[in-house]
């Protein structure tokens, strides 16, 4: 009995108890959803911006580009397909690398150091 009437000195029992708090619920979640909105603008949108970028600088790649790969590797293509570019690396030296690990086209005679 002791407990029934502390429990509804705190409010928690009982019709009376309820009607102080109700906005309290929607100010709970204001810092989560603050929280939520700092971190797509810190992380998620910049990171979203960096793939668009480079989805579409491989998009535009082409035949005698200068490039380098995401493992340090420069080479000029010499061919390509829709998941596959052939690099000479070095005179009569080719490989063949996904598309996706291409990390940036350098220009003409230009080299990554």
């Amino acid at each position: 009995m002791e407990w029934a009437s502390i429990a509804y000195a705190m409010g928690v029992g009982g019709q009376g108890g309820a009607g102080g708090q109700a906005g309290g619920g929607l100010a709970a979640f204001a810092p989560l959803l603050l929280m939520v909105v700092i971190f797509y603008f810190l992380l998620i949108r910049p990171q979203q911006k960096k793939q668009k970028e480079h989805r579409n600088m491989l998009s535009n790649l082409q035949k005698g580009d200068r490039v380098l790969t995401q493992g340090g590797l420069q080479g000029t293509i010499t061919g390509m397909t829709d998941t596959v570019v052939t690099l000479e690396i070095a005179d009569k030296v080719r490989v063949k690398v996904q598309r996706g690990y291409i990390a940036a086209v350098l220009g003409k005679g230009e080299t990554a150091e």
